[in-house]
């Protein structure tokens, strides 16, 4: 029997297309770049100090004598983009448990490849970097865009093997991983031990509520709002909190498919009267959406506001640079350049090659050293985590330094990578 459609709308002539555009995969990093342009753009025109003033007013609340007032960049970078990384969590969580990363041999290349693609790239950016704050940078190379990088996948449609596509993605994960690592130990400051321990007693909740079978999802925000709200006091990036959340979110389904098929049969041999199908239908939707695991759901509910709300606010907010023949040649933009565009292709390749080689990970078979060292050039794209690393390194002239550095080297990483692999998939 084939599936029956849903009744039509009149407004399907414009969410059809809507809907499809939202799940186009170079649909996010399209509106990211969209955002960014328009950012750079107000920045260099006659309205960049009022652009400025915008972001930087002050916005909060006060109860008694508690205050909570930060300019509106701190609200975004602080609290917006903490689903941002729960929806990282969460992509996390389903690799390691039905992705790649399940698997520890086919995960090697990845991983080592990764770690690479962190280590070398810092090393080269403490090299060549001098100044004030310079040091306190190391992190800003360190991760891959993974929106600009699905966006450039997508352009290449199926020039490239399925397998270079998931290695790249997963590698890209991983870095995310690496630079969450590097927000929890080089970025935290001013550590207060009371508020720690509140959030860590509101992530005992959290997983003693998954023990005991509690099925409402606003019980898990409330909590998670308040393990956000501890970690900020605390002085360890509140953003953790959404990443250790994702991966606290169970990835497997409460109503697997065996018992989804009874309730279905259930439901079809159910009396006639009207209560008695209101009923059915009521337990027959819960069951249809409990057969999707909590991770999928929230996954599937929050990644178009997280591609298509939170990253182009976010970029609007922090993307916006002076350019000027001048900064380019600052010795923390050279660093952020040399990083992510030599830096990160060059430890991928060779750290892989070396694993490879040693016997510690294989390489699939169609995928070419050719195109592990584009995909090294093309994870260079590091925007969105690298800016928001550089709000929590630098502050004044060295984070618009540290800025313009990232938005070159994520323009030449990303043109540099995209013809590369076009190049060499052709001559495959």
């Amino acid at each position: 029997m084939s599936r029956p459609d849903f009744p039509k709308k009149r407004i399907d002539a414009i969410a059809a297309p809507f809907q499809k555009f939202v799940h186009t995969e170079a649909a996010g990093g399209a509106v990211l770049l969209v955002a960014a342009t328009i950012a750079l753009a107000v920045a260099n025109s006659p309205f960049a100090s009022q652009f400025e003033s915008f972001w930087a007013a002050t916005v909060g609340l006060r109860i008694g004598d508690a205050v909570w007032e930060y300019p509106l960049r701190h609200w975004i970078n602080d609290g917006l983009v903490t689903l941002f990384f729960f929806v990282i969590g969460l992509e996390i969580k389903r690799e390691m448990v039905w992705g790649e990363l399940k698997e520890p041999g086919i995960a090697a290349l990845p991983i080592v490849a990764a770690v690479g693609g962190m280590v070398v790239p810092a090393a080269v950016y403490l090299v060549l970097a001098s100044g004030p704050q310079s040091e306190s940078g190391w992190g800003v190379v360190m991760a891959t865009d993974i929106a600009f990088v699905v966006g450039c996948l997508a352009l290449l449609g199926n020039r490239i093997p399925a397998s270079l596509r998931l290695t790249i993605l997963s590698l890209a994960i991983i870095d995310d991983i690496g630079a969450i690592l590097a927000i929890a130990i080089g970025y935290s400051h001013g550590f207060h031990a009371f508020p720690f321990a509140i959030a860590l007693l509101g992530f005992g909740v959290t997983a003693l509520m998954q023990w005991l079978g509690v099925r409402p999802v606003l019980a898990y925000w409330f909590a998670g709002l308040c393990i956000w709200a501890a970690l900020h006091e605390s002085g360890i990036h509140p953003t953790i909190a959404g990443v250790a959340l994702g991966l606290l979110t169970p990835a497997k389904p409460w109503v697997d498919n065996k018992r989804l098929e009874r309730f279905l049969m259930w439901a079809g041999g159910v009396a006639p009267s009207e209560h008695d199908r209101k009923s059915a239908r009521r337990v027959l939707a819960r069951a249809a959406q409990e057969s999707l695991s909590p991770q999928q759901r929230l996954e599937d509910g929050l990644h178009p506001w997280s591609a298509f709300f939170i990253l182009p606010l976010f970029a609007l907010a922090n993307a916006g640079v002076n350019l000027s023949a001048a900064g380019a040649s600052d010795p923390i933009t050279v660093a952020v350049i040399a990083g992510l565009v030599v830096g990160k292709p060059l430890g991928i390749f060779c750290f892989a090659w070396l694993a490879v080689k040693l016997g510690l990970a294989q390489k699939p078979e169609d995928m070419s050293w050719q195109m592990v060292a584009a995909a090294g050039l093309l994870s260079g794209i590091g925007f969105t985590m690298a800016l928001f690393i550089g709000n929590l390194a630098f502050n004044g002239a060295a984070l618009r330094s540290a800025t313009l550095g990232i938005l070159i080297a994520s323009v030449i990483s990303g043109a540099a990578g995209t013809a590369m692999l076009w190049v060499v998939s052709a001559r495959k």
